[in-house]
């Protein structure tokens, strides 16, 4: 396979996963493969919750609308135009894949095969239902990636590379046993927002999307808002009350009232709203429910701070002049070329001998 051959793979892909919308499922011809798989993709979306109670139906169609829209044959040449990709002799690359949102670990199984690697891939059990299937369909419209494609629940073994996502614990066992290999670890990242108190009404009911997609369970989910001083947090409140019915989630009020439960009986102080807790601390990985902030008294301070916890920190939205930041409303939507914790997989695939 060449480059445009993986290109059109994967383009074919984004129109299949386009029939798929929050508005609604919409069959598509000409869409390439069996029929068959439609009504497959719509089972797995349906039935998703019953494999992991965070993988709603609404957050299942959100990744797979934002994974239809980077899919494009023009989006997909663009990212790759700034690599030499023609010549790669196939490598096998192992990956652990966290399961934390859904599809969570679909942006390295994309940078493996389109660089024209195997992909030796090892699943949570948090997330192992849709990738199989869509793995199934690129196969089904391009076979000659069935060579490249492999599942394991084992140990790995027979790999040339590894790229592993985990918790700061994990990460000290990844880097002990697969340390004498080509690697890229990722460890615990938090997402941040600093705020000015000058924010429009539409920009913090952004940062509620930011806040609050997937629960608030993603890496790009702002856990941690920075504010001035003499923040009034009135105005944030009244920005996010259209996220309110997020508590009508079984399993989200269930983490609202264990959290409350907790900080009350330890005397916090808490600004709530009967959906989404603030509390005052320097942490970044806030509970689920709870919005962490911290005070700062000058754009000097904040930006000292932010280059400090730079490895701590995935995206950074709102007002900082000296660190690359995402506009409101926008972590849940990165671009191809924007790469967990900085570090740039397809350029790391090409340096593997």
């Amino acid at each position: 396979m060449v480059l445009n051959d993986r290109i059109n793979a994967f383009a074919k892909l984004g129109e299949f996963l386009s029939q798929f919308k929050s508005t609604g499922y919409e069959k598509v011809n000409t869409y390439h493969a069996d029929d068959s798989f439609f009504d497959e993709m719509i089972q797995k979306i349906e039935s998703a919750k019953h494999y992991n109670g965070w993988f709603t139906k609404e957050n299942v169609l959100f990744a797979v609308d934002e994974w239809s829209n980077a899919l494009t044959e023009t989006n997909l040449k663009q990212w790759l135009s700034a690599y030499e990709l023609s010549n790669m002799t196939p490598k096998t690359i192992g990956v652990i894949m966290a399961g934390n949102i859904p599809l969570v670990g679909f942006h390295d199984f994309l940078c493996v095969l389109i660089s024209g690697h195997k992909i030796l891939i090892k699943q949570s059990t948090n997330d192992n239902q849709l990738l199989p299937f869509l793995a199934s369909y690129l196969i089904a419209i391009e076979p000659r990636f069935k060579e490249y494609i492999s599942f394991t629940t084992e140990q790995f073994s027979d790999y040339d590379a590894i790229i592993a996502t985990g918790s700061n614990n994990t990460s000290r066992y990844f880097e002990h046993y697969f340390g004498k290999v080509p690697h890229i670890i990722r460890k615990n990242r938090n997402s941040v927002a600093v705020l000015t108190g000058e924010e429009t009404e539409e920009q913090l009911e952004a940062l509620g999307k930011d806040i609050f997609t997937y629960y608030g369970l993603g890496c790009r989910n702002v856990s941690k808002i920075y504010v001035p001083e003499d923040y009034n947090f009135d105005t944030l409140f009244n920005a996010l009350y259209g996220y309110h019915a997020i508590i009508d989630s079984q399993k989200y009020a269930n983490n609202y009232d264990y959290n409350k439960a907790v900080y009350l009986m330890s005397n916090y102080k808490l600004f709530d709203n009967g959906f989404l807790m603030m509390k005052e601390d320097p942490s970044y990985s806030s509970p689920i429910a709870t919005l962490f902030y911290q005070k700062y008294g000058s754009d000097e301070e904040i930006s000292q701070i932010l280059k400090e916890d730079n490895d701590k920190i995935q995206c950074i939205v709102g007002a900082n002049k000296t660190q690359k930041t995402v506009d409101f409303g926008q972590t849940q939507s990165p671009g191809l070329g924007d790469y967990a914790d900085g570090v740039d997989i397809i350029e790391f695939l090409t340096k593997i001998n």
